[in-house]
């Protein structure tokens, strides 16, 4: 069994919220709310799990004030996750579902937060942070960084981080953007980088309108991209078909049209159906099918990443 270490600084604590019609201008009832811990990493790692028990093992920073919430929610799931507890608390997030019309409304209620009387001693937690991933890599056969950076921690930590990856033999998925990819470029590839259409353009054609990309163009900019830089770059384009190339040679993959209830996470389960697959068979066009799979599933159920 190929394991899998899933990396996330924006833990999360999700509550997915369910109503009957949904009318921001007035008072809502639920029918009912569940909650998870998440973040994009998180997400992943619940997928993983579900795909075959014990693959994943996750690390992520907590606030200390709803720690014991994360935590047991963490063993709800049976996620094997570590923490590095921080001041102030985990950030929330609302997903509200509203059944009849089928939507899905995300809130992000705010980032972990230090309290006055308490500072955040940066420099100790993040040692403690990279302690625990240097540990846990003769654990893992790859690695799983997804999601924005808090302001807190330092802005070379994901270099950082996709630099050990890197120097310990380890397959390294990137999922994120802006500054921390363009640091983490500058010092190693990721041998996968996944990223939406609308990120790919912002992040490697910054000066050019996202409008001016026809398909073709943005076809042959993954290819362009993969090429120069000898990896994998994989790019969702929500309802529409996923793109994705490994070293200049594209491949498309068609999505499932499903009656979706909870489209949060999608891209999360895509990662992990996406890595889990491309470790077991090395087969870059049968992980881009795989990722679609778990995406489809995800966007069928309530949970955020879940497959049921």
């Amino acid at each position: 069994m190929s394991r899998i270490l899933c990396i996330c600084l924006s833990s999360t604590i999700q509550r997915s919220v369910a109503f009957e019609g949904l009318n921001l201008t007035k008072v809502n009832r639920s029918n009912h709310y569940s909650q998870y811990a998440s973040g994009k990493a998180i997400n992943s790692a619940r997928v993983l799990n579900q795909l075959e028990k014990g693959c994943s093992l996750s690390i992520c920073p907590a606030g200390e004030k709803n720690l014991d919430l994360f935590l047991t929610l963490a063993e709800k799931d049976d996620l094997e996750i570590q923490t590095v507890s921080i001041p102030g608390f985990t950030r929330e997030c609302w997903t509200l579902l509203d059944t009849k019309n089928e939507t899905t409304t995300e809130l992000v209620v705010g980032e972990p937060v230090t309290i006055d009387d308490k500072p955040m001693d940066v420099e100790n937690q993040e040692v403690k942070l990279l302690k625990l991933i240097y540990e846990a890599f003769p654990l893992v056969d790859a690695v799983l960084l997804a999601g924005s950076r808090p302001g807190i921690w330092h802005d070379d930590l994901y270099a950082a981080i996709a630099g050990m990856a890197k120097d310990n033999g380890k397959i390294f998925l990137a999922d994120y953007i802006g500054q921390d990819m363009e640091k983490t470029l500058k010092q190693v590839t990721p041998d996968i980088i996944k990223i939406n259409d609308e990120e790919f353009i912002k992040t490697f054609y910054p000066s050019e309108e996202i409008q001016d990309f026809s398909e073709e163009k943005l076809k042959n900019s993954i290819i362009e991209i993969s090429k120069k830089l000898g990896n994998m770059v994989v790019v969702t384009r929500g309802t529409k078909s996923t793109y994705g190339a490994k070293n200049g040679e594209f491949s498309e993959c068609p999505v499932e049209k499903v009656k979706a209830l909870n489209t949060t996470a999608c891209g999360d389960s895509f990662n992990a159906g996406f890595l889990y697959e491309y470790l077991k068979s090395g087969d870059f066009t049968q992980a881009l099918k795989k990722g679609t799979w778990c995406a489809a599933r995800n966007a069928e159920v309530e949970a955020p990443g879940s497959l049921y």
